[in-house]
């Protein structure tokens, strides 16, 4: 074969593995048939590693919009974190009682997880002891389920106006991890009492508190109220915390909560 075509082939090959390698914000990174987006912090160097936040979106919610949510990506920035935004299946996710997936265990999306933490640690400077998993509405279900049957790569979890589906396991996973839940107070989309959909129903925010409190050994909660915020926080013998957040609201998100959770998570040496 002549050595210039040796050589086109050659570049060609390269050329293709840059191109596959360069996801990021804009350009999914795939794992098997799904996929995730991820940006790293302004300035990054690309080499210094990084603790990440990793989102789950809402229902019928999607990488790419996660991804062009200025203020969400402006925000993890500044906490000097990656964004890692994960894909669900036509924008649900496979959770135990849901009202499409009543006999599930969790076990393709806690899979799925680890594959896009695994792939992400490969292709980028992630720090692996500082990775925190969060998520709105649907995506904060999807949090619970990881904090309590799937902890073990994560530093801390922060949900957001979501829950169980129906009630919580019977018994949580190891390692105990620090939590913080953030909630709006008049809350009709994913109320904090539960609300019937199709054959299954929501659960209750205090029986997921209750459940981790019993699991976690964490002490009677203390009263706080951090801009804008009602809390009631909790700490065990291990300096782990479980914090549960009011605001004045319903069914929304905002930036500043997320980042106190985020704030609190540091606090308590998590990231």
């Amino acid at each position: 074969m002549p050595l210039l075509r040796l050589f086109a082939i050659a570049l060609f090959l390269q050329l293709s593995s840059s191109v596959a390698l360069a996801c990021g914000p804009e350009k999914n990174c795939p794992i098997g048939d799904r996929f995730y987006r991820i940006a790293m912090p302004e300035g990054h160097d690309g080499t210094t590693p990084v603790g990440a936040l990793v989102w789950a979106h809402g229902y019928r919610g999607t990488a790419t919009a996660v991804m062009r949510n200025g203020n969400l990506r402006r925000m993890v920035s500044d906490a000097g974190l990656a964004l890692i935004a994960a894909q669900g299946v036509n924008g649900s996710w496979n959770l135990p009682y849901g009202p499409r997936t009543f006999d599930s265990t969790g076990a393709a999306e806690f899979a799925y997880f680890d594959s896009v933490l695994e792939d992400a640690e490969k292709r980028f400077p992630i720090d692996r002891n500082r990775i925190v998993a969060s998520g709105f509405s649907a995506g904060g279900m999807m949090v619970w389920n990881l904090a309590c049957s799937h902890p073990a790569k994560f530093a801390g979890f922060i949900p957001m106006s979501g829950t169980f589906w129906l009630k919580p396991p019977q018994s949580c996973t190891g390692p105990i991890s620090s939590i913080v839940h953030i909630h709006g107070d008049a809350d009709p989309t994913v109320p904090l009492t539960g609300r019937a959909i199709g054959e299954t129903k929501q659960g209750k925010v205090i029986d997921a508190l209750a459940k981790y409190t019993e699991f976690g050994g964490f002490n009677p909660s203390k009263p706080s109220k951090p801009g804008g915020l009602t809390c009631q926080n909790r700490r065990n013998a291990n300096g782990k915390i479980l914090e549960f957040c009011l605001f004045s609201g319903g069914h929304s998100f905002r930036t500043e909560y997320l980042r106190y959770g985020i704030k609190r998570l540091r606090a308590a040496g998590q990231i």
